[in-house]
């Protein structure tokens, strides 16, 4: 299995390339992680992780900024392998990003980013958190517990999506989305790796999906 962790100049990129890799090794799968700004390589990739870190606009002109890139992880999804996007990576799925200017994302979930509302809360969020969710729901959820806590930190979330691809959420001044999925894609607004024991489950999970 080959696993593709998109380098774009954003995320944390090492960290997420080692939480795969531990992952696969726990899982007994011989699978070759590799962080890459190689459109060919992401394009042929069994898997595909884009990360992501700072403003929605900024790793947007980043992802662009790598000739091809947009171009071969579209043709990878489009072909059926899972990719996961990681904070902003999540993000960039959604339609537009809202945070200082309008800026078009992949699209492929329904809904907008934009600042949270937070009432009376500290921007960004920024810590550990609860996710709820239904039990069963989905197979990247499977082996958690409604409650067991992710890593988050973020001032934008996403904002009117549809509620058939969000699969868990968060409360931060209300209901805040944690997870979305939408056929072979899938995206977690907080840092999957470095959410410990939890974030190993759901890459344990993503690296056996088959959607």
């Amino acid at each position: 299995m080959k696993v593709a962790v998109v380098d774009y100049g954003s995320g944390n990129l090492a960290s997420a390339s080692r939480g795969l890799a531990l992952a696969a090794e726990r899982l007994g799968l011989d699978a070759e992680v590799a962080v890459t700004a190689d459109p060919d390589w992401v394009a042929r990739a069994d898997r595909i992780v884009l990360p992501g870190q700072g403003a929605f606009a900024d790793c947007a002109r980043g992802l662009a900024a790598v000739d091809g890139m947009r171009e071969a992880i579209e043709q990878g999804v489009a072909r059926g392998s899972p990719f996961l996007g990681i904070c902003v990576g999540m993000q960039l799925m959604a339609q537009r990003g809202l945070e200082h200017q309008i800026t078009p994302g992949f699209g492929w979930i329904a809904g907008d980013v934009a600042e949270m509302p937070a009432p009376g809360l500290r921007l960004p969020q920024m810590g550990w958190n609860g996710l709820q969710f239904e039990p069963g729901a989905h197979p990247l959820l499977a082996d958690l517990t409604p409650g067991d806590h992710a890593y988050f930190v973020h001032s934008y979330a996403l904002t009117g999506g549809d509620p058939r691809e969000v699969i868990a959420t968060t409360e931060y001044g209300g209901p805040v989305v944690a997870f979305v999925a939408s056929g072979n894609r899938a995206g977690t607004q907080f840092h999957v790796e470095k959410s410990q024991e939890v974030g190993l489950r759901i890459l344990a999970n993503f690296l056996r999906w088959r959607p």
